[in-house]
């Protein structure tokens, strides 16, 4: 097999790998030199509790990437089913995500925060490292804010978002 078609098998098995793993979904924000700037991510991880430390995949060839890997802070805003609306408004490249029809307000350190979410973790950036076509970046937590919703957190699992509930919760065999 040649090498390019080894490499697209390898790459279309990835992606479907990945589609069938359940991840929770954020919506990343920042200040950018054009206004706000923001995308949807399912590729948030926690790294590190003390310091509290996260990491995300960036994709630099968006206009909104590229804001927020030049930010010198961002928002995490950890989202819930009540929120499904808003994960594909910041998925769709060139919609218009910072609308008066929004709930948001520019925090007094400068990045956009989005209200009506789980959380929201105000992050400076540690590290940017290429990986692939993305850009991995490593983030120390500032600060937890109280997003205001109690709904269901959102996941996202064979492009389609879900709700986990606690009756999909395994119970302990006896």
């Amino acid at each position: 097999m040649p090498q390019d078609a080894q490499t697209r098998g390898l790459a279309a098995a990835f992606r479907a790998a990945f589609a069938a793993h359940p991840a929770g979904v954020a919506i990343v924000t920042a200040a950018g030199p054009d206004g706000p700037a923001g995308i949807t991510a399912s590729s948030v991880i926690s790294v590190s509790a003390e310091p509290p430390v996260l990491a995300l995949s960036i994709m630099p060839s968006s206009e909104s990437g590229a804001a927020l890997l030049a930010a010198e802070t961002l928002a995490v805003h950890l989202l819930t089913t009540a929120n499904r609306g808003l994960a594909e408004l910041f998925a769709r490249p060139g919609s218009h995500r910072f609308g008066f029809n929004m709930d948001w307000y520019t925090a007094p350190t400068g990045e956009p925060i989005i209200r009506g979410v789980n959380t929201v973790l105000r992050c400076k950036p540690l590290d940017r490292m290429p990986a692939g076509t993305g850009i991995v970046l490593a983030a120390q937590v500032l600060q937890i804010l109280d997003g205001g919703s109690i709904a269901q957190p959102l996941v996202y699992q064979r492009q389609t978002y879900y709700a986990l509930d606690t009756w999909s919760a395994l119970r302990a065999r006896a």
